[in-house]
């Protein structure tokens, strides 16, 4: 079984960066997800248990930078030139089944609580 507990979350201007933080016991493909009101959850980002592989949405590639310390079991999600419809509560996700990246929330076995990140214009 795996535990998650993100962090980092906050209210930045656009343009700013946060750093979300996902600590996570056990070995697992991990991804981050979020989901604005009224709206789906959504993939952004994902990282093997080695950290060799990494994915994202095309929405914030060049912006946000996946990464573990697996020293501190620890997820990071380094957010960049943030934008208002950045704006979301944001998840992490393990996954056990494989070391394989997946995109769809449905493969995602265990759920942080989330963490609100909010960007004002």
């Amino acid at each position: 079984q795996v535990q998650l507990e993100e962090s980092g979350g906050g209210l930045v201007q656009a343009g700013g960066s946060l750093r979300l933080s996902c600590a996570a016991s056990g070995r697992a493909v991990v991804g981050w997800f979020r989901q604005a009101p009224g709206k789906e959850r959504d993939f952004v980002a994902a990282i093997t248990w080695s950290g060799g592989t990494t994915h994202y949405a095309d929405s914030v590639k060049g912006r946000f930078t996946i990464s573990r310390d697996s020293a501190k079991n620890t997820v990071y999600l380094q957010m960049n030139n943030l934008k208002p419809e950045d704006t979301a509560v944001y998840f992490c996700a393990a996954r056990t089944l494989g070391n394989l990246i997946a995109v769809a929330a449905t493969r995602y076995e265990y759920w942080g609580q989330g963490t609100q990140v909010t960007v004002s214009s």
